[in-house]
C-alpha cells in the first residue's frame, strides 16, 4: 500500500507540475481491493504540488475511511466509486485545468462536446486512428454529491466508450485500467481540450 501512495502522490505531483490541478483541487484514486471494494484516495484539502505518501487514506464502498486516521477523504469520493464501478477502472483522476473549466461551461448546454480528427485521440484506450469522433459528456456541477454521483452514473451509462467526464464549470474524470492509463488519459485529454480550446476561441 505504501508503494501505491508513492505513485500516487508522484502522479499528482507531477499533473501539478503540468497546470492540470491548482492549489488543493482534484483528487486522485486507485483501487486496492474488488471483493471487499477498496479505495486508496487523497485526503481534502493537500496541495497538490505538495504531495506525499501521508496524503492519501483508505476508504470503503461507501466513501467511509478504513482504520484509524486523521485524514478525511475528498467531498468528491463517491463520484471515484461511481466510475470504479461503472468502468472496472483500476485508477480515477480528476484535475482542474483552465481549458477543461472553460470548455465544460461553454458547451454545458449541449450536454458535452466532441473532438475529431486529431492524431492524439489515438492515445485513448483502444483508439486505433485519428478519424475516431471521441464524445466527452458534460453533467452539471453540484454541491450535492449524491446528486452529482446519479447524474455522472447516469452520463456514464448513456455513453459507454467515453474516456472521460467533464463536470461543467469545474473539471475532468478520467480512468483507467492501471495508474498509469490514467494518467495518460489525463495527458491526452488535457491536450485535445486545449487544441478545442484553441480553435473555439483564437481564430
Amino acid at each position: 500500500m505504501i508503494r501505491t501512495k508513492k505513485s500516487l502522490a508522484a502522479a499528482g505531483r507531477r499533473l501539478y507540475a503540468r497546470g492540470w490541478v491548482f492549489g488543493t483541487s482534484g483528487n486522485f484514486s486507485v483501487v486496492r481491493s474488488r471483493n471487499p471494494l477498496r479505495l486508496i484516495i487523497s485526503s481534502s484539502g493537500v496541495p497538490k504540488g505538495e504531495m506525499l505518501s501521508t496524503s492519501f487514506l483508505e476508504v470503503d464502498a461507501a466513501a467511509r475511511p478504513v482504520g484509524r486516521t486523521k485524514l478525511r477523504p475528498s467531498a468528491e469520493t463517491l463520484l471515484h466509486i461511481v466510475i470504479v464501478n461503472a468502468r472496472g477502472a483500476g485508477a480515477v483522476l480528476h484535475t482542474h485545468s483552465v481549458w477543461s473549466t472553460v470548455l465544460s461551461s461553454r458547451h454545458q448546454s449541449a450536454g458535452g462536446l466532441f473532438i475529431e480528427g486529431l492524431e492524439m485521440l489515438k492515445g485513448l484506450d483502444g483508439i486505433t486512428s485519428h478519424e475516431h469522433r471521441e464524445w466527452i459528456p458534460i453533467v452539471p456541477n453540484s454541491q450535492d454529491m449524491k446528486q452529482l454521483s446519479s447524474d455522472l452514473a447516469g452520463a456514464l451509462s448513456a455513453h459507454p466508450s467515453a474516456h472521460g467526464v467533464l463536470i461543467a464549470g469545474h473539471g475532468l474524470y478520467t480512468w483507467g485500467k492501471t495508474l498509469a492509463d490514467a494518467e495518460r488519459h489525463v495527458e491526452i485529454l488535457e491536450f485535445l481540450f486545449e487544441v478545442a480550446g484553441h480553435r473555439a476561441f483564437l481564430q
